[in-house]
């Protein structure tokens, strides 16, 4: 039960060591739990929102350090948090004596944290400082450690380097933040991405990609960076250049529809149809890999075309051929007989009986609907005969019809 001392439901869950080695899924959960209630809290009182952001932050490391985190999932879990939480307590306004209060315990947070859960606190302490004037000060009070971290004969670690970054592009020091950079002992984007930002802030956007690109250092996620130089065109007004360059890199996701969609809200004045030729261009050796999203999209003949060019998962062909066969009788015998082609020329390492069956009987039945029953057997016999996944496929799985 929540008291006036202890107004959160979710601090007595993230005590020191709440969670042993085999908490993980737990531990999300409880994540989960804790930022839904500092949410519901911040529609009213956002004030006090921040304060069990903090709290929460404060608690993340001592709570999670017995965790086995080798699967990624807590740690995915773990940075949606922080994000989530830095997103709200940059929205918050506060005054000085509360933020300075606010940055000094996160700052403690930071220094105790075992496996560098907060850093993105770090990258960001810029517009944790809320103003201008706060992030040139702490600026200050950084830049002299970073140098001295990155002088030839140290080459030190220094966990406020991106903290320092941040201050010095909140603050409008864009030169003195280029030139900082240009001492760092390697190239590398965590650090360079400022740089770009601070270029285009002022309004130099071929700078700003050219500076982007010449960051490519071995280990740099190349999703990142195209997502910058996105960013930079986008906010220059220049969204067919940064459509052309940078929109498919920029947005891949977890699935192919939402690389779509990704891409089509970021860009609502071109044309469906262009954006998906334009990612199936982009995949010249597996075009098939966006059956699933012509056909959600309403291109069945894309689809049905995709199908036929290259193989598709099985198991989404013999679904679109279910689901199709009243509506789009047509697209379903495409699928279906794709699905049989490719089957029977081995491109499938696990097929059961019922697979074959299904896709044959699907085929049948809409080639009765659409009027092709004999062309289709007669596709179906020469598969039989011709198929290239051995006797037993021919013999027990698709019998000459």
């Amino acid at each position: 039960m929540k008291t006036p001392s202890d107004p959160w439901s979710f601090r007595p869950r993230w005590r020191a060591r709440a969670f042993g080695w085999r908490g993980s899924s737990l531990a999300i959960q409880r994540l989960k739990e804790a930022v839904a209630e500092i949410k519901a809290a911040h529609r009213s009182e956002p004030a006090r929102a921040a304060e069990g952001a903090i709290l929460l932050l404060e608690r993340l490391w001592p709570a999670l350090q017995q965790v086995d985190s080798s699967s990624g999932a807590l740690g995915n879990g773990v940075n949606k948090t922080v994000h989530d939480l830095l997103d709200l307590l940059v929205a918050v306004t506060a005054d000085e004596t509360t933020r300075e209060r606010w940055l000094a315990r996160l700052w403690t947070a930071i220094e105790a944290d075992g496996v560098d859960f907060l850093s993105q606190i770090g990258d960001r302490w810029g517009d944790l400082c809320g103003t201008p004037q706060r992030a040139s000060r702490a600026a200050d009070e950084l830049v002299p450690a970073v140098r001295l971290s990155w002088a030839p004969e140290r080459h030190d670690y220094f966990r406020g380097t991106t903290a320092c970054l941040s201050c010095l592009l909140t603050a409008g020091r864009h030169q003195e933040l280029l030139d900082l950079i240009e001492i760092a002992p390697f190239l590398w984007w965590h650090y360079r991405r400022y740089g770009v930002r601070a270029l285009a802030a002022q309004g130099q956007t071929d700078a700003a990609i050219a500076y982007a690109e010449a960051s490519r250092g071995r280990n740099d996620n190349p999703v990142a960076i195209a997502r910058a130089c996105e960013e930079v065109l986008l906010a220059a007004g220049q969204s067919d250049e940064a459509y052309r360059r940078y929109a498919i890199a920029a947005n891949q996701a977890g699935t192919h529809l939402a690389t779509y969609r990704a891409i089509k809200k970021k860009y609502p004045d071109m044309a469906p149809r262009t954006v998906l030729d334009d990612l199936i261009a982009s995949t010249p050796d597996d075009p098939g890999r966006w059956f699933a999203t012509a056909k959600a999209l309403g291109f069945l003949d894309l689809a049905a075309d995709l199908a036929r060019r290259s193989a598709v998962d099985i198991g989404t062909l013999l679904r679109a051929a279910r689901d199709h066969l009243g509506t789009h009788p047509a697209f379903a015998l495409e699928a279906a007989t794709a699905a049989l082609h490719w089957m029977t020329n081995g491109q499938f390492y696990e097929i059961k009986a019922g697979d074959v069956w299904q896709a044959a009987s699907v085929a049948v039945q809409a080639a009765a609907l659409t009027g092709a029953l004999e062309p289709t057997q007669a596709l179906i016999s020469r598969l039989a005969v011709h198929a290239d996944t051995g006797p037993f496929v021919r013999k027990h799985r698709l019998a000459p019809l």
